[in-house]
């Protein structure tokens, strides 16, 4: 019956109320796809952090930091992602492309920003392409 423990945590996960950052990354990915992107991972965890998306845009494996709010009180979503955050998405990028044997490959990084007012049906997204440049490995990226 041990067996049995894990199998319960993993239902019970699934039927979890979505927060709004899952809510915002579940959108995000729609809205890639409809764009005609394919994602490749979701939610790829690495020793510093995770990448929230990554996706391929024709031969280009780009790597999407979603940020949801649910008003710009505290500034607008893509603020969040500051100059730390995006050393951090660099390292984790190089690592996911070394280990995926895709280091000759362009790679960039987009940010998806997901207004999503409490109360409202309706969200908003806003797709930042290229929005930063890799920190810490100029040239790495190109």
């Amino acid at each position: 019956m041990r067996w049995l423990t894990p199998l319960l945590a993993r239902w019970r996960a699934l039927l979890a109320p979505k927060t709004l950052g899952r809510r915002g990354e579940d959108l995000a990915a729609h809205y890639l796809r409809r764009l005609g992107y394919t994602i490749v991972a979701r939610g790829h965890k690495g020793a510093i952090g995770e990448i929230d998306l990554v996706a391929v845009d024709q031969r280009t494996v780009v790597f999407v930091e979603v940020k949801t709010r649910t008003s710009h009180d505290a500034g607008h979503p893509a603020d969040a992602v500051d100059e730390a955050k995006q050393r951090r998405l660099t390292r984790l990028a190089l690592s996911y492309l070394k280990r995926h044997d895709l280091l000759e490959h362009a790679a960039r990084f987009d940010v998806v920003a997901v207004t999503w007012p409490a109360g409202r049906g309706r969200p908003t997204i806003e797709h930042f392409i290229n929005a930063f440049e890799p920190v810490g490995f100029p040239g790495m990226f190109s």
